[in-house]
């Protein structure tokens, strides 16, 4: 029987106090990230997390001191392994796990996979809008790790999937919930779409994240049917003295208060749980928004192990791709315009 490894990839996230400092020098020392030539990255992401640490040891305090990224990631992971083995077609599969900042990291990961010794490997970002920075820099990780160990077997990389039904079935499923609770204003929230920023440089440069995070979010509204729905695409998390993609979520927030109207935030960039969620979302925003007399403030849930997204992924798992090694989107080819060259796909 054929043995197919499935490797999911995501951030990380510290897993206890002691953990945030070094967490925070791997993601600043990261070259997608920072993009610096050694050693002066190495020199700039040891002062920032050394600046950050008190700040973020302050943020993970607030959610039980540690991540709970990892511990969800295993969530998705034995709920794409049960998806995979009710249809198994005479292949066996396993999921495993690589994170780019935290443990488990890339390079352990690898060595996991090649002692199982599949037959061929899916490389799967829960990443749904390809980014530089995100599902670019994990898979070159992938790379250097898949070397290191001897890994020799035909790999297919998912780069991205932001037009995948199931994602946008399971967005609009949990918004559709939201939507249905009773409103203490008749004309209903504003739902505003909040993705992870990113500096305009990155963008300007070729980085068609944002472009897919606008064509994910037509796809929701669309699924929703809900014609007349108030809508906004914005973004959170800024950091460093940048100018990022916007409008911002403190924008949008600052629009709602000027109009009367209550937010309901839908991340739509992060599929499980995280402090960008739990703490951004769910008190600094929130306590943003009271501030400024937005009249309601809601926050849908991320879709996690929600049956429609797991089954698009595991869908993405088992599709035949016509190359024995390939970086595929959920189409097995290109999905972005030509005008994007930072996507990496270029067929």
């Amino acid at each position: 029987m054929s043995k197919t490894a499935v490797v999911l990839f995501n951030l990380g996230g510290p897993d206890g106090p002691k953990a945030v400092r070094p967490f925070l020098f791997n993601l600043f020392n990261d070259p997608a990230i920072l993009r610096l030539p050694q050693p002066f990255r190495a020199l700039l992401a040891w002062w920032i997390s050394k600046r950050r640490a008190p700040v973020a040891q302050a943020i993970y305090e607030k959610i039980g001191g540690a991540s709970p990224i990892l511990a969800l990631t295993e969530k998705q992971a034995d709920a794409l392994a049960q998806a995979l083995k009710a249809e198994d077609g005479g292949r066996t599969y396993r999921v495993f796990i690589a994170m780019r900042h935290w443990h488990p990291l890339s390079d352990a990961t690898a060595a996991k996979v090649k002692a199982w010794a599949p037959d061929d490997i899916v490389l799967l970002p829960l990443y749904p809008q390809f980014s530089t920075t995100t599902s670019g820099s994990s898979l070159k990780a992938w790379k250097r790790a898949a070397e290191k160990a001897g890994l020799s077997a035909p790999t297919r990389a998912l780069c991205c999937y932001p037009l995948a039904r199931g994602f946008q079935k399971a967005v609009a499923k949990l918004l559709r919930a939201a939507l249905a609770v009773e409103s203490p204003n008749p004309r209903g929230p504003r739902v505003l779409f909040s993705a992870h920023g990113l500096p305009k440089k990155i963008v300007a440069a070729g980085d068609p994240y944002e472009w897919q995070v606008n064509e994910t979010v037509k796809g929701v509204v669309a699924e929703l049917g809900a014609p007349a729905l108030d809508w906004a695409v914005c973004y959170q998390s800024r950091v460093g003295p940048l100018e990022w993609i916007g409008p911002s979520l403190d924008d949008e927030i600052d629009r709602a208060a000027r109009d009367g109207v209550p937010v309901l935030v839908v991340p739509i960039a992060f599929v499980s749980e995280h402090s960008e969620t739990l703490v951004e979302l769910d008190i600094e925003y929130k306590a943003i928004a009271a501030k400024r007399g937005v009249p309601g403030y809601g926050r849908v849930a991320t879709v996690g192990t929600e049956a429609d997204f797991i089954q698009a992924l595991a869908g993405m798992v088992r599709a035949p791709r016509p190359r024995a090694t390939s970086l595929d989107s959920e189409k097995g080819g290109r999905l972005c315009p030509e005008n994007f060259s930072g996507c990496p796909n270029r067929g």
